[in-house]
């Protein structure tokens, strides 16, 4: 294997403590293993899962008179692998759509996207005889699956973050035999491998989210929900109050979303640039180049940049989505976990209620438990409405400083409904009330109606919340009838607010309002 002389000089990077042991452990099972043996090796992101796989094929390529296969699933992935298996001397070839492969008997290591793969597996273009092992970066994206068949002789070792498949119909435990649990999340931060999130959760309601077929919410249920006015205002918000001037990462489901904050943060003065999978690969390089090099810079981006993204300088994260997949949750967190200079911790600010749902980043999971039976774990996550059921809805910061005059903002649906029930009263009375309520904290901190207008409309966010809340309480929530709902109530307050100013006014000062 002339191709893969090894330098009696330093290769590659060196090696931290648990890198050498995993590397050492897998090794052990290779050689106690069966040539067909399936073995899934979890390890964080940012703990170096392509150092370790470099020097395991240098390695192997050293012992064993056979060929590695790499797999990965983007284009970014392959390249970015196999520059990482030259810095390991490991002379390897990319096998892509254009790739020629009359040379191929000169290589010992392939790299090449599973799809590519798969097609020049099924023309009969590329020889796999002499393969002895393949590695699957990212494991959990059942697109794999359809290669193994071709390698029925191959120890296979599989590399993830997160041990669960991203199709719930194709349990990896169905295409692994054993799951290696590598350092923890807390670990490498203990040991300074990692940096140490600080959590920002702001409760969004998300009940008009659809789900799809793939288990995740749908791109078009989270555009209608993360691009209206109310949800806009409240990521700017959330990055002021939380991260303002921090080189920041924002996630988005969806271009359209995406592009509208990108608008709604130059709107605010904020140096920001937009990244989408339609950006040529020269615009995604200045884009790339520009964030590198300027502090407060911020992105805004759909998912490319989940994987095979490395900018250790960046110091925020806005989740301004949410996600079913736990692996999705965990990869753009891991963004921003790189020790870089100083930097010993990153903030996540949450706008997808994901904290609610998967737990803190770096959690103590049971990745066996939820290897060996995911269906478990999925079942105990909880939902949106379990969720929201607990939470007291607050007036972002920026709409709480205009009801400074007012003591009590908080109107409790379900109490309130509880009690009206109980009287005998019909249930439209709760909305009657709440907006008696809203209509009294709009007049208190307004000099005339049409003061007290303008502050009803800032309170969209807060009446859809109490709308959603009643609906659950009646038992009838059709998104048309919901719908109805808001707009209607929006009406009656307003409608209110004209009728009663003056007598409101003069209940809370005492004396009526000056013209």
């Amino acid at each position: 294997m002339s191709n893969n002389i090894v330098s009696e000089n330093k290769i590659g990077k060196e090696l931290y403590g648990y890198q050498k042991e995993a590397l050492q452990e897998i090794f052990k099972r290779f050689e106690g293993a069966p040539d067909d043996y399936h073995l899934l090796y979890q390890l964080p992101t940012g703990g170096g899962k392509t150092v370790i796989f470099s020097e395991i094929v240098r390695r192997y390529l050293e012992r064993y008179n056979k060929k590695v296969l790499v797999l990965t699933h983007r284009i970014e992935l392959s390249k970015q692998t196999s520059k990482m298996l030259n810095e390991f001397h490991v002379t390897n070839k990319i096998i892509n759509s254009t790739a020629k492969l009359d040379d191929q008997d000169n290589y010992s290591c392939f790299v090449a996207m599973v799809e590519t793969l798969n097609n020049r597996l099924n023309d009969e273009k590329f020889d796999i005889s002499n393969i002895g092992l393949v590695i699957v970066d990212e494991a959990h994206y059942n697109s794999f699956t359809k290669i193994f068949k071709f390698f029925d002789d191959c120890f296979i070792l599989g590399v993830t973050a997160t041990p669960l498949s991203s199709n719930i119909k194709l349990p990896m435990y169905e295409n692994y035999q054993e799951l290696f649990v590598g350092e923890s999340i807390q670990q490498l931060i203990d040991n300074e491998y990692l940096a140490k999130a600080n959590m920002y959760s702001y409760n969004v309601g998300l009940t008009s989210l659809e789900v799809g077929a793939n288990g995740d919410y749908t791109v078009k249920s989270s555009e209608d929900l993360y691009t209206n006015a109310d949800m806009l205002s409240k990521l700017v918000s959330a990055y002021e109050e939380t991260v303002k001037g921090k080189k920041t990462l924002i996630f988005n489901n969806g271009i359209n979303t995406s592009i509208q904050v990108f608008h709604a943060f130059k709107k605010a003065g904020y140096p920001i640039a937009h990244l989408d999978n339609t950006n040529t690969k020269k615009e995604r390089e200045l884009i790339l180049r520009w964030f590198h090099k300027t502090p407060n810079a911020i992105i805004t981006s759909v998912s490319i940049l989940t994987t095979g993204f490395d900018e250790p300088s960046i110091e925020a994260i806005i989740l301004n989505r949410a996600t079913k997949s736990l692996t999705l949750y965990y990869q753009m967190i891991g963004r921003g976990s790189r020790i870089f200079g100083n930097k010993t911790t990153f903030d996540v600010v949450d706008l997808g209620n994901n904290f609610y749902r998967f737990g803190p980043w770096g959690a103590d999971l049971d990745w066996q438990k939820m290897f060996k039976s995911p269906d478990y774990y999925l079942n105990a996550i909880l939902s949106d409405e379990e969720i929201e059921s607990s939470f007291r809805y607050e007036l972002p910061a920026d709409v709480k400083k205009d009801f400074a005059n007012s003591k009590d903002l908080f109107f409790d649906v379900k109490r309130v409904y509880i009690e009206t029930i109980r009287a005998g009263e019909s249930s439209k009375r709760v909305l009657e009330k709440s907006i008696e309520h809203h209509a009294k904290i709009c007049v208190e901190n307004s000099e005339d109606v049409f003061d007290a207008l303008i502050l009803a409309k800032k309170l969209g966010e807060e009446i859809d919340d109490r709308i959603n809340r009643y609906a659950k309480c009646i038992s009838k929530s059709t998104h048309n009838f919901v719908t109805w709902l808001k707009d209607d109530y929006r009406k009656k307050l307003n409608t209110h607010l004209r009728s009663n100013f003056d007598e409101i006014y003069e209940q809370i000062h005492g004396h009526p309002p000056e013209d």
